[in-house]
């Protein structure tokens, strides 16, 4: 049976939160000047990079959730200059997102969302935004392991969706995050 598009949007939701806690546990492997190396990027360090997830996800999560933030969330680009202090902040925000997406509808699914601009306000369909918002998060993680493979710390696999027959393999990280399988798969 098809989980249906709201269900698809919640295992996106934890399927996020999870990339983001095995890409940000290996990077606790890294010295904080290797945290701050510069590399090949749009933002060109693993620090900058994994900020700039955390700080657009703080944009929109926040916007989804009714809030008026807008440009404010980036008005400082390193908000978490350490990994210690990154790692906790992400994860309340995919938790953020998580709740969000828990809490969608059907007709939640196709409802507008307003997003400051500071000079206009942006309209998008809830569905719309929140693949946006996917797209981003997958891309610049990508662009985040990338830089990972170039220090000592091996990336870890982030191109994985939740392989039915794969869930003890995922089943410590799930413990970490307070999860289950049915934690993602609740209908």
């Amino acid at each position: 049976m098809s989980a249906g598009f709201v269900q698809t949007y919640r295992a996106f939701a934890h399927n996020n939160a999870w990339a983001n806690h095995r890409l940000l546990t290996a990077c606790t492997a890294l010295s904080q000047g290797d945290f701050e190396a510069e590399r090949t990027g749009f933002f060109p360090s693993l620090q900058r990079t994994l900020n700039h997830i955390y700080v657009i996800d703080l944009f929109y999560v926040d916007a989804l959730e009714g809030g008026w933030l807008g440009p404010a969330a980036w008005k400082n680009e390193v908000p978490y200059p350490t990994l210690a202090a990154l790692k906790p902040a992400q994860a309340a925000i995919d938790r953020r997102l998580i709740a969000v997406c828990d809490a969608l509808t059907a007709d939640l699914l196709d409802g507008v969302v307003r997003i400051n601009r500071d000079s206009r306000i942006q309209t998008e369909r809830r569905d719309r935004l929140l693949m946006h918002l996917f797209q981003h998060q997958i891309h610049h993680r990508g662009q985040a392991n990338a830089m990972l493979s170039a220090t000592a710390v091996a990336p870890p696999q982030l191109d994985e969706f939740f392989a039915e027959g794969e869930a003890p393999l995922r089943a410590a990280e799930f413990a970490d995050l307070g999860w289950t399988e049915s934690t993602v798969w609740i209908s």
